[in-house]
């Protein structure tokens, strides 16, 4: 059988430079190295398959080993045009793994990695530094399914395969307590730059799904994420103290907040001090019956500015934008920009909430007050909603500069009487209805809340097309 001109092109190139043994001059499969086109923010010179690296796909057989081995190897190649590792259908067993610098993972459709269940595979990773502690539990927390730090040009992508995180041994011993650390999440990028998750399906994570910690110029886009609405803390897609990120067209079913933006807890995020910032979020799709769309906090102590969410769908969610925070988060959360939003079957279509009070431990400041200012909503329309707005300021620090205009919410055939609770908080509405507070009072002239027009860095970032 003769190799076409691509195959033997790859074939040679990775024999030449000692990668592989004499096994990998055979022909691959079309399935395997089959002509594929995807966008990504650099393509790769090099091409190499699990199965070059002992990987078995029976769902059944440990390829940490192989993912480790493969990173590794390909890692050299990343000062000579990068390589791309390609995950060709069937089930990849596996426990947590590395990436590396100016690499991409692809996943071919038909391909399921599968997350082990066994905690051996997870290695143990300190607390984060602005959150002091686990999250689950005050110990170490395990290594996330696919993780990387201190990278440079990281791309995890396919053409709709999948990562599955097998989490419900995981939500049992959650529920239980009989963890001791923190569940592990799906993916985990930290202390890095020109980061994109893109164009692949996630389902079941153990706890958060897709988590950019400390890092810039992130591009998320295309994401199916999937998880039983009563899982606990299987939040989507959380941006965490980190600047110049951009989250689009993804579709999320969730037991937790769709997407919720953080910047670390209490003490530890004041003194860590690195917010979150110049945030993109734009043609989402959420479900989540017991939590937000977007949640900005509740760990937010580094700060949250500049967010900008546009052309938002929420379906049988609790709530729109939430703001969660309380006394000893510090920091702010301010300049935040969302239109465009539409809702069905909504508890509450605005919440502010400044008693959110889950602390790490006893030493939070208790007079680290946060700042919540110039928040602003426009045009946006709701069905089969129970309260309009749910608005907690907090009494020595009111909430200020709300702007909301331009909304139309329809009642439930059962809505709650008062429709508007507002405590501590300071703003104008303008066409609203049902009619705001009076902490809200309308203006007698029109107003269009505003929205910013100048662009981001990450909406100019360059995409080229690729192909394996």
């Amino acid at each position: 059988m003769a190799c076409n001109y691509e195959i033997v092109q790859i074939v040679v190139g990775v024999l030449v430079l000692g990668l592989f043994d004499s096994r990998t001059a055979q022909c691959r499969p079309s399935r395997v190295l089959e002509s594929i086109e995807y966008s990504a923010l650099s393509c790769r010179k090099h091409t190499a398959s699990l199965t070059d690296f002992g990987g078995v796909p029976d769902g059944k057989t440990s390829n940490t080993k192989a993912f480790k081995v493969a990173i590794d190897k390909l890692s050299s190649l990343a000062g000579d045009g990068g390589a791309q590792l390609i995950v060709p259908p069937g089930k990849w067993l596996t426990g947590s793994f590395n990436l590396t610098s100016h690499f991409t993972l692809f996943i071919q459709q038909g391909a399921v990695i599968l997350a082990s269940q066994d905690e051996s595979e997870w290695p143990l990773l300190p607390p984060l530094p602005s959150y002091g502690r686990g999250r689950d539990a005050p110990g170490d927390r395990f290594s996330s399914l696919i993780f990387g730090t201190n990278l440079t040009d990281v791309i995890i992508t396919g053409n709709n395969g999948t990562i599955d995180g097998q989490g419900e041994s995981w939500w049992k011993k959650f529920r239980n307590g009989e963890l001791h650390n923190t569940r592990p999440y799906l993916i985990e990028i930290m202390h890095s730059d020109r980061v994109q998750i893109s164009d692949i399906t996630l389902i079941n994570s153990p706890s958060w799904n897709v988590h950019p910690v400390y890092s810039s110029n992130v591009l998320v886009q295309r994401l199916t994420i999937l998880a039983p609405i009563d899982s606990p803390n299987t939040d989507g897609i959380d941006p965490d103290s980190c600047t110049n990120t951009r989250i689009e067209d993804c579709y999320i079913v969730s037991g937790d907040d769709c997407i919720a933006v953080k910047s670390g807890w209490d003490q530890y995020g004041i003194k860590f001090g690195m917010p979150t910032e110049k945030l993109i979020i734009r043609r989402l799709t959420c479900i989540s019956p017991d939590s937000a769309t977007i949640a900005l906090g509740s760990e937010m102590s580094g700060g949250i500015k500049d967010v900008r969410a546009e052309d938002i769908i929420a379906i049988n969610t609790q709530s729109g934008i939430r703001i969660k925070t309380a006394i000893g988060r510090g920091a702010y959360v301010r300049d935040i920009f969302v239109r465009r939003m539409n809702m069905k079957t909504m508890k509450y279509v605005f919440w502010m909430s400044g008693s959110y009070n889950q602390h790490p431990d006893p030493g939070f400041d208790p007079k680290a007050f946060p700042k919540i200012e110039n928040i602003n909503y426009k045009d946006v329309r709701a069905e089969n909603v129970t309260y309009s707005a749910r608005l907690e300021g907090i009494p020595q620090d009111p909430f200020t500069g709300v702007c909301i205009s331009n909304v139309s919410i329809n009642l439930t055939e059962k809505p709650k009487e008062l429709q508007w609770n507002c405590t501590n908080i300071a703003g104008v509405t303008s066409h609203v209805n049902p009619k705001a507070c009076n902490l809200l009072p309308e203006k007698e002239e029109p107003i269009n809340c505003p929205f910013p027009n100048d662009r981001l860095p990450i909406e100019d970032i360059s995409i080229q097309k690729c192909k394996i």
